[in-house]
């Protein structure tokens, strides 16, 4: 089901090419935003709202490629090509951008349709883990600079008296500020909290071994 102001953005200079598609979404059921350039695209668009972006890779003034890379800086919008020329450099280039597929003209119907839902789901994909990761590091944000401190301590597998030795604390106060770490981070367990430090790129402290 497609979500509410989720829109598939279709650019392309051929105003028969834009009404083509915009008629195939619409009549299953997709919203559709149509523009003529790249350069009108970039300046009207609602980056939020784009869940799939049918791009045309030769067009005036500004490539699909030159669009790509401002997408790719700006959105999480994933990117259907299409082409009337087989062009291998671009293609690879293309894939490599992170585009779901690269349709030649005259489109498939069927292949664009397929592209199209896959690139929709990849795009919800995205957002979703991007709002899970700012999320979680806002939860981390509200460590005191002492508890940031002692998360990558813990995790990394040093006992409470170890990591109070490191930080000069006793290891009364290491217990008190693992029962807050957990409490704010809303672990709940301590191997949570060890998946959550990882994903939060922390830089991991292992606990020195005897020889």
């Amino acid at each position: 089901m497609e979500s509410v102001n989720e829109f598939v953005c279709v650019v392309d200079d051929d105003s028969r090419v834009r009404e083509a598609l915009t008629s195939l979404l619409r009549a299953h059921g997709k919203s559709v935003r149509s523009f003529n350039s790249g350069h009108e695209f970039l300046e009207e668009a609602e980056w939020d709202t784009v869940a799939c972006l049918i791009l045309d890779m030769r067009m005036p003034a500004m490539s699909g490629l030159e669009v790509q890379e401002q997408v790719i800086n700006h959105s999480h919008a994933s990117i259907v090509f299409i082409t009337g020329r087989n062009d291998v450099p671009s293609t690879v280039l293309a894939m490599k951008g992170g585009a779901v597929d690269f349709l030649m003209k005259p489109v498939s119907e069927d292949a664009l349709l397929r592209a199209v839902d896959t690139a929709i789901a990849k795009t919800r994909a995205q957002r979703r883990e991007a709002a899970e990761a700012a999320a979680l590091r806002a939860l981390y944000e509200t460590l005191t600079p002492r508890e940031q401190e002692l998360l990558p301590l813990l995790v990394g597998g040093m006992l409470n008296k170890q990591a109070a030795d490191v930080l000069g604390i006793t290891e009364y106060t290491v217990q008190v500020h693992r029962g807050h770490i957990m409490k704010k981070m809303q672990a709940g367990s301590f191997a949570a909290l060890v998946r959550q430090a990882s994903r939060l790129g922390l830089e991991t402290h292992q606990p020195a071994r005897g020889g």
